[in-house]
């Protein structure tokens, strides 16, 4: 295995992991989601929705990992993921809410940490 593959492993499985963790957290309406995404304008009717696809985001990392055949489908989810925490990027920014800007960024950061290496390998 290289360096390359090596990475791609690693950083894929965290992407999953801290995806799944957060979908889960969202699904539950823990406080600590309730109390972020409120200031920023995100109605908790939202959160189901956006679970979904922090989900479907994983689950095609997952794949894309598994079989070398549906690598285009994990970069299509970390792409996604991408685009995703971009948003949440935006609408931190857009309410002026940067106190907790380091979780969508972190988010953000693995996404595409995820997308160039699955792209790169």
């Amino acid at each position: 295995m290289t360096s390359t593959q090596l990475a791609l492993l690693l950083v894929t499985l965290l992407t999953v992991a801290v995806n799944v963790a957060i979908a889960a957290a969202d699904l539950a309406g823990a406080r600590f989601v309730l109390a972020n995404s409120a200031p920023v304008g995100v109605p908790r009717s939202w959160l189901p929705r956006l679970a979904a696809l922090k989900l479907a985001g994983a689950a095609g990392l997952l794949l894309g990992l598994v079989d070398g055949a549906l690598r285009p489908l994990g970069a299509t989810a970390a792409f996604g993921l991408t685009l995703l925490y971009l948003g949440a990027l935006g609408f931190h920014l857009r309410a002026r809410v940067l106190h907790n800007l380091a979780f969508p960024g972190f988010y953000f950061a693995t996404a595409i940490a995820s997308l160039v290496l699955t792209v790169s390998s």
